[in-house]
């Protein structure tokens, strides 16, 4: 049996969030495409234009990618955080060991710095416990996003973030790891809130500690850019049209 998960407008159009098929052997992906349009007709036209991410036991997958019993399929809509990231820029000064060393030599490790979480984050908790990171940081660049009352030229009242969970977290895990390879700077924190989030409220946090400006600007922005355009989290705006999935800017 192979599990097929549909996420945001795509659970809509199927009246259904997953979906159970019997295989009688390893088959290519494409292969279960004809057994998907008689079951998920809508969805399977947003297939044929294009408009659907496919990841195969959380891995982003191709039409090629083997499909054998036990496997889950994953059907995405494009992200709706935002725009394409910006490609990776190296510093000039060169850059830190991936994993950044506090002043006594304790490896920072990986462990709490990238979460996807329901509950409310505290901004003053964790630059606390980031600048405890190292006596090195001279500068934490922060952006904070919060949820507006109005967006698109029309009022909202509620926001709700839905999210593939595992392959989320995987892939903001993925994006500290390279911000610290590729960026002069000692620690990168990450947090993004899911399920329903009041207007005013936090929704996603970046810190970005290194020893000078520039460069925790220059990752700051880099990594909320790629977590926008890469991270499997979805908008949902309660609107007087109704409630409505925000797709990514063009």
């Amino acid at each position: 049996m192979v599990k097929v998960r549909l996420f945001a407008k795509l659970k809509d159009l199927a009246g259904r969030p997953e979906i159970d098929l019997k295989l009688s052997g390893p088959t290519p992906l494409k292969g279960l495409w004809s057994r998907l349009r008689s079951e998920i007709p809508e969805v399977m036209e947003w297939v044929g234009q294009n408009k659907v991410l496919v990841a195969v036991n959380r891995e982003m997958a191709t039409e090629e990618t083997l499909i054998r019993d036990g496997d889950e399929i994953g059907l995405m809509p494009p992200f709706s955080g935002g725009g394409p990231a910006k490609p990776v820029r190296r510093s000039a000064k060169g850059r830190v060991p991936t994993a950044a060393k506090n002043a006594k030599g304790v490896d920072s490790g990986g462990k709490g710095w990238t979460r996807i979480q329901t509950e409310d984050f505290s901004l003053d908790d964790e630059l606390r416990r980031l600048k405890a990171v190292s006596s090195r940081i001279g500068a934490v660049a922060a952006f904070v996003g919060t949820a507006r009352d109005f967006s698109k030229d029309r009022p909202v009242t509620r926001l709700s973030y839905d999210h593939y969970a595992g392959l989320a977290e995987k892939t903001l895990a993925g994006i500290r790891r390279r911000a610290l390879k590729e960026f002069s700077i000692i620690e990168v924190c990450m947090v993004h809130r899911t399920g329903e989030i009041p207007i005013g409220g936090n929704i996603v946090l970046i810190l970005a500690a290194a020893e000078h400006r520039d460069e925790a600007f220059r990752a700051c922005r880099w990594c909320i850019d790629e977590l926008k355009a890469t991270v499997p989290i979805w908008k949902s705006e309660t609107t007087p049209q109704g409630e409505i999935w925000v797709e990514p800017r063009p």
